[in-house]
């Protein structure tokens, strides 16, 4: 309760001198469970922290980065799970703001344009399509521009449910070819002061999935050329922040918040990204599950990850991006 009590108090302080900001959460996994009730206690210990945290900090928005329904996502727009592994579970009203979808793996395994249907049916669920684009005021005339992917549309998925496999070649070569097309023209066309992609599987990762080649090989070159700020995802079941330098010397951030219904503490794949590059890694089962808070102001954005039990973990900044 003291954690709780003194890293609400520090942000009540913080968000007093806040004028021109832009607030929001990063989850990733956040799927339940397959059997009843439909959701973790993981996941549940994380929207109530969310519910806390959002009464005094009021995001406008929250990111979910993939794999919103385990095992094997939704079988229609009626699929019980809408209810039971969501709705049900994020109840606190400072929480009934505009949510932001993508798919993971798990989500490939049921039916995907279900879960796009449904915001049809949901005021705060928001999936319009399997990729897309998002922009949002700052303040003092910055934004924040998020490119949302389809990281099994572009790479394939993994082998059924074993999560420890690279991801395979795409199904649809065409449909894979038409979203790089998308990313690129999204990444060099957005004026944004702050730039990010949003897919569900890792860039780079230190943990049981490790980096996926085809992200790396492929996205990472675009988020150079282009000069975005860096890559959020989920996939990997903790918390990470990875930093590399750019080809003209300036950072990009890698971000992972895929710890809100399942923590997993391996570090396999410490030596498979680039050296130095690992900042923060956390996954403790004391945590109870953990995830991403961002503000942007006009001067800077502050990452900070926050776990379930309250505690501030680990705080970077990032500055706004310098592009043509």
């Amino acid at each position: 309760m003291a954690l709780v009590s003194l890293f609400l108090f520090t942000l009540l302080f913080v968000g007093c001198f806040a004028v021109d900001s832009l607030r929001f959460f990063i989850i990733g996994d956040v799927g339940g469970i397959p059997i009843e009730p439909y959701y973790s206690f993981i996941e549940r210990s994380t929207a109530i922290e969310m519910g806390k945290l959002a009464d005094i900090y009021k995001p406008e928005f929250i990111l979910e980065l993939g794999d919103n329904f385990y095992e094997e996502g939704v079988k229609d727009v009626n699929d019980r799970r809408f209810q039971d592994t969501f709705e049900k579970v994020f109840t606190a009203q400072s929480l009934q703001v505009p949510w932001y979808f993508i798919a993971g793996n798990h989500d490939h395994q049921g039916n995907v344009s279900a879960q796009i249907e449904y915001s049809n049916f949901s005021k705060r669920w928001n999936f319009p399509n399997y990729y897309y684009y998002k922009e949002f005021p700052v303040g003092n005339n910055k934004t924040l521009g998020l490119v949302m992917i389809d990281t099994v549309q572009l790479c394939g998925s993994t082998h059924g449910n074993d999560d420890e496999t690279q991801p395979s070649n795409p199904l649809d070569v065409y449909a894979a070819k038409k979203q790089w097309l998308f990313i690129d023209n999204a990444l060099r066309n957005s004026k944004a002061d702050y730039l990010f992609v949003a897919g569900h599987f890792p860039i780079y990762s230190i943990a049981e999935h490790g980096p996926t080649d085809q992200l790396v090989k492929e996205l990472l070159p675009l988020i150079d050329k282009y000069q975005a700020n860096g890559y959020l995802c989920g996939h990997d079941h903790n918390l990470q922040h990875l930093r590399k330098k750019s080809s003209t010397g300036r950072n990009i951030d890698y971000f992972v918040s895929g710890m809100s219904n399942i923590i997993n503490q391996s570090t396999d794949h410490a030596k498979s990204v680039p050296e130095r590059s690992s900042l923060f890694h956390y996954a403790s089962f004391i945590s109870r599950g953990g995830f991403l808070y961002a503000e942007a102001t006009a001067n800077n954005m502050t990452m900070t990850f926050v776990s379930s039990n309250g505690s501030k973990l680990y705080t970077t900044h990032l500055y706004p991006r310098k592009h043509n």
